[in-house]
């Protein structure tokens, strides 16, 4: 049975390694987990069992764009899959809906963050679902590289909703992520899959090279056209830029990637390098992400890596095609100030996180917030802030309700007085109202539902059914703003604020000294005398048994660790005490807690200096090249430890 669907809906004779094993345990109704690496084929493992199960199964991904590619690629082998993502519009969203209603589709794609919706999980509730595949499942991990809080929420919402069996999926597990994935959705031992992560084709090179001399040699090594096509990655947009130009003037084709691009600029280039119009594209983490180009000759890692998942992950998109390819770092102990500041930038301050959980605790039973807004008026990054409001509702502090729209911006298609002339009498009064109350801009006109339904004296419901009437008749375009998100508050009378305050803090602390090991194990594989793959592969909890004859280590019979090049501490001067005072005398409200201070001298961005545009300060980033905590204790000096 499986080898005939293999062979009739994707054309293949045979499973590659672990593939079978997932699939069957799936088909008798266990749950599993397959941690196989990039490239592996792990989507096969649940696109196979989907077409032989009764009913849909539900696709958690994090990435648009992969679920655009993978939807296409079923639908073009006839098979009923589907997405429900932010682009959409509102037509094609019901459509997708209704077929999932009527059990038309076989796989329906969904981001996490779509499982914080009330009314799409009581959707789910009345649908045959015939299993959950989690994809990137390493970020239900707390602990894990790349945590995102909305996955914590998966396991809570497949027990309510009793979806099994679930297949999650990873390229990038260590043993301990491993057994958080298995437990939250009660997985057994001998159905965690994992295949083996050596690629015998990849040849892992450690280049000590100090900061100076990193760019030269760089340009010196990619002028060897057999390394093309290359991916060089970095930690910063702006080494994405300036490394990209250097190579450019070096005579080499080559192009920036990351998310401060505009998206066209950012397809344009993906496409490029895609094509082979271009030889080497310099990347931030942003890159390679759902990109499948099987024949990347070399994979550079200009700036360390955050994480030894990272660097799986990243080198392996070399030699996809089973070529030969090339994977060199070159490690400079320099980039550890940037990517230690960015550990220890996230975490919110002791005030804002007694504001926030103060503010929660007052709104009543159930309220409704602006994430947005919140982010920003106590200066906490929105991953942050949401990532605090996912561990109080795993602590039962709150219950999300789901998400709405305050408002909407709406721009005619028609000319008013058409639209209104296809109408009733009684309905043109109620549209014509319904616009008078708006803000008319030069082409949109901004509607806020409060204002509507007050002047109106009509039902949300019906304001809403018209408004999309009038965008699926193609009359107008709609575009929704001012979203909030609602909450429960669960056991209103019986929570304590500060100690409530004092678990988060613990938390981040936590995480902050698990980011920092994940950093010190880069720089251990860096320095390594051993074989690179092999100690590589025992982080991941495989033993390859073996040399692998072929990285820097093997080749070069080391036996002393590397010297990874350091330049001197830079030190902070009375000048640089000078220049801090000076822009504390200016007041800036963004900068008066000394954790705020210390993330602007070290160039990182928040949502209250960037709403008063601090970045663009003379100083910002004067002490970038000094660890965040020895700036943290420069502020605390200069501002005491309060908040």
């Amino acid at each position: 049975m499986l080898e005939e669907t293999l062979l009739q809906h994707f054309g293949h004779t045979a499973f590659r390694p672990g593939q079978r094993q997932v699939m069957e345990a799936l088909l008798a109704g266990r749950s599993a987990l397959a941690v196989f690496p990039t490239g592996g084929g792990k989507s096969l493992c649940y696109q196979l069992p989907a077409l032989l199960l009764d009913g849909t199964t539900l696709v958690i991904s994090p990435l648009i764009a992969l679920m655009k590619d993978q939807v296409q690629a079923l639908q073009a082998r006839d098979i009923a899959a589907a997405r429900l993502d932010s682009t959409l519009s509102l037509a094609e969203s019901q459509q997708v809906l209704a077929d999932l209603q009527s059990g038309k589709l076989k796989l329906l794609y969904i981001a996490p963050e779509r499982l914080i919706n009330e009314s799409f999980l009581q959707r789910l509730e009345k649908t045959k679902i015939a299993m959950l595949a989690v994809d990137e499942a390493h970020c239900i991990s707390e602990w894990g590289h790349n945590f995102r809080p909305e996955y914590l929420r998966l396991a809570q919402v497949a027990g309510r909703l009793d979806l099994k069996p679930v297949l999650a999926l990873t390229a990038t597990a260590t043993p301990d992520v491993a057994a958080d994935i298995c437990k939250a959705f009660n997985i057994q031992v001998a159905d965690h899959v994992q295949t083996s992560f050596f690629r015998q084709n990849l040849a892992l090179k450690v280049s000590p090279v100090s900061e100076r001399e990193r760019l030269p040699l760089l340009a010196a090594k990619l002028k060897n056209s057999a390394m093309f096509p290359a991916v060089v990655y970095v930690t910063l947009q702006q080494t994405a830029e300036s490394v990209t130009t250097f190579l450019r003037k070096a005579g080499i084709k080559a192009g920036a990637y990351h998310a401060g691009l505009p998206d066209q600029f950012r397809t344009e280039v993906q496409d490029d390098f895609m094509q082979g119009n271009l030889d080497v594209i310099v990347a931030t983490i942003a890159f390679g992400m759902g990109i499948d180009k099987a024949d990347v000759r070399s994979v550079y890692h200009y700036n360390l890596p955050k994480t030894l998942e990272n660097y799986q992950q990243e080198t392996g998109r070399a030699g996809r095609d089973g070529q030969p390819a090339h994977c060199e770092m070159l490690a400079c102990l320099d980039d550890l100030n940037v990517l230690h500041n960015f550990v220890y930038g996230d975490t919110p301050t002791p005030l804002a996180l007694k504001q926030l959980v103060d503010h929660l605790l007052r709104q009543g039973t159930e309220f409704d917030i602006s994430r947005y807004d919140l982010a920003h008026t106590l200066d906490i990054r929105p991953l942050v802030l949401e990532t605090v409001l996912t561990y109080l509702e795993l602590n039962e502090v709150v219950q999300p309700l789901g998400a709405f729209y305050t408002g909407y911006q709406l721009q005619f298609v028609q000319p008013e007085s058409r639209i209104l002339s296809g109408h009733t009498p009684d309905r043109q009064r109620f549209l014509k109202s319904l616009f008078e109350c708006g803000t008319r801009g030069r082409k949109w006109l901004t509607l806020e539902l409060s204002v509507i339904e007050a002047s109106t004296g009509e039902p949300p419901e019906r304001i809403l059914k018209a408004l999309n009437w009038l965008a699926e008749s193609g009359d107008v375009l709609l575009k929704p703003s001012g979203l909030r998100h609602r909450y429960k508050l669960l056991q209103p009378h019986s929570h304590d604020a500060a100690e409530i305050c004092q678990r988060m803090q613990q938390l981040f602390a936590e995480r902050e000294q698990a980011d920092s090991q994940r950093l010190n194990e880069v720089v251990d594989l860096a320095r390594s005398p051993g074989c690179l793959p092999r100690h590589l592969l025992n982080y991941f909890g495989e033993d390859l048994g073996r040399n692998c004859g072929m990285c820097s280590s093997c080749l070069e019979k080391r036996t002393k660790p590397r010297e990874i090049p350091l330049s001197p501490e830079r030190e902070i001067t009375t000048n640089d005490v000078q220049q801090i005072r000076a822009v504390m005398d200016e007041g800036h409200a963004a900068l008066r807690a000394p954790r705020q201070l210390a993330r602007f001298l070290c160039g990182l961005s928040s949502p209250a200096t960037s709403r008063a545009r601090l970045s663009r300060h003379d100083i910002f980033g004067l002490l970038e090249g000094v660890p965040f905590q020895k700036v943290l204790l420069q502020a605390e000096s200069m501002l005491g430890k309060g908040g």
